[in-house]
């Protein structure tokens, strides 16, 4: 084992690294709960979708951990899951099965970039500003989502936004859960979500808010319902590619993002030119686990950020990703647990985490008026369309426009003129 993870020459052992793993497991165990009732309003069966959420995290982070031998651990994305239901499903009409069939295919594109220098051409060719505009929407996004589905925001008649009724049950538990999570992510306390989400929960059960669960362990629900159900051939059309392309570069971006995160902490994945194996072979995992995922019926698989819980807590390799999978393949038995989590309970998780997303506004230069306006754009319309999709391509747009605006020729290379030419495609079919 020492030799396979190389535990000496990372200055590690057993011991650390299952506490690193259990780390890991702790702060991201909240996906379960979350990921299975965003997904399920996209017309999926919750229990299918627990169940699925618990296998595919272990087997990626499995996967991660022997393949890469990195301390990353991978589940469906937090922001992916939202515009999977909300954007594709709900936003554009597509069926389940369809935006399956995007998620797949878009998992094929990553793996094919993941496999080349692709993924170094598209790193260059996208202003670094962007990125960070695009992670500052999602979170504006999941955010908004949040705040709808509980109730603490309402749309009128006439299509404004307004308070809802206040006085709810449903809302002040919701209330109470983000000022509980605030709390325990500002104290730095592990696990900080999956406690304000179980904290929530078990007040609903004494107070008779939710149904008590009838039992905590139980065999695995069977995933036949949802595994295998893509739709590709309802998802080749023309006016579906930008749609597959936000989700590729969602992904791309949002791993990289993370892998950088994790890395900072313990001097790994530095390298982005394309030369650094580990997060060579991290992100080839991720654009599997993508394409695998699909197949098993879930939205857009990445690298979670909590994996520097780990980090912090002395992970130096795969063999923390190793434990933390162990832990997640022991989930699959908690069914029961996690079906009888009330809704207002997981809402809160969506706003927090939107909240420290789009904290990542603070490294944008709006002072550059090109990377300002399209920035302005692509973050406030991701919320207000309900599409990362419109977000994206307007902010695409808008980059070029004002760099032509302002005779900036040399911003302007390839990789943009062809986003730019993708970004055009949503509203020329718009329905």
């Amino acid at each position: 084992m020492d030799r396979f993870f190389q535990l000496k020459q990372n200055h590690t052992n057993i011991k650390i690294e299952a506490l690193a793993g259990f780390t890991i497991f702790l702060t991201m165990l909240y996906i379960i709960p979350v990921g299975s009732q965003i997904l399920s309003q996209a017309g999926m069966p919750k229990d299918e979708l627990i169940t699925a959420i618990s296998l595919v995290t272990a087997l990626a982070t499995l996967l991660t951990g022997i393949w890469a031998n990195t301390p990353v651990a991978m589940s469906v994305g937090m922001g992916l899951n939202a515009y999977f239901t909300y954007g594709l499903v709900q936003g554009m009409g597509l069926s389940w099965q369809q935006a399956l069939g995007a998620v797949f295919l878009s998992g094929v594109i990553f793996l094919i970039i993941s496999f080349t220098r692709l993924r170094v051409w598209i790193m260059q060719s996208i202003p670094k500003d962007l990125r960070f505009a695009l992670c500052a929407g999602l979170g504006a996004f999941i955010a908004t989502i949040g705040l709808k589905s509980l109730g603490f925001i309402t749309i009128t008649p006439s299509g404004l936004m307004t308070l809802g009724n206040l006085s709810s049950p449903q809302i002040l538990m919701g209330i109470f859960g983000v000022i509980l999570m605030l709390l325990l992510h500002t104290l730095k306390v592990q696990g900080a979500f999956i406690i304000g989400i179980l904290a929530c929960s078990l007040i609903a059960w004494i107070l008779g808010f939710a149904t008590t669960p009838s039992k905590v362990l139980s065999m695995p629900s069977s995933i036949s319902g949802i595994a295998l159900q893509f739709d590709l051939a309802g998802v080749i059309h023309i006016a579906l590619i930008p749609a597959i392309i936000a989700l590729l570069i969602t992904d791309l971006f949002d791993s990289l993002g993370t892998l950088a995160g994790v890395g900072a902490k313990a001097n790994m994945f530095q390298d982005t030119s394309g030369k650094d194996k580990k997060l060579e072979k991290t992100l080839q995992v991720d654009a599997i686990a993508t394409t695998a995922g699909a197949a098993f019926g879930l939205s857009t698989t990445t690298a979670f950020l909590e994996s520097s819980a780990g980090v912090a807590s002395g992970g130096r390799t795969g063999l923390s990703a190793v434990f933390c999978a162990i832990f997640f393949a022991l989930t699959l038995f908690f069914l029961p647990i996690f079906s009888a989590i009330p809704d207002y309970a997981i809402y809160p998780t969506l706003i927090v985490v939107g909240a420290l997303m789009f904290a990542e506004i603070r490294h944008i230069n709006f002072q550059d008026l090109p990377i300002g306006c399209a920035s302005f754009f692509t973050i406030l319309l991701m919320p207000l369309s309900s599409s990362i999709t419109t977000g994206l391509a307007s902010g695409f747009i808008v980059y070029v426009l004002m760099c032509c605006f302002q005779r900036q020729w040399q911003r302007i290379n390839m990789g943009i003129l062809i986003l730019f030419a993708i970004s055009v495609i949503p509203f020329v079919f718009q329905n």
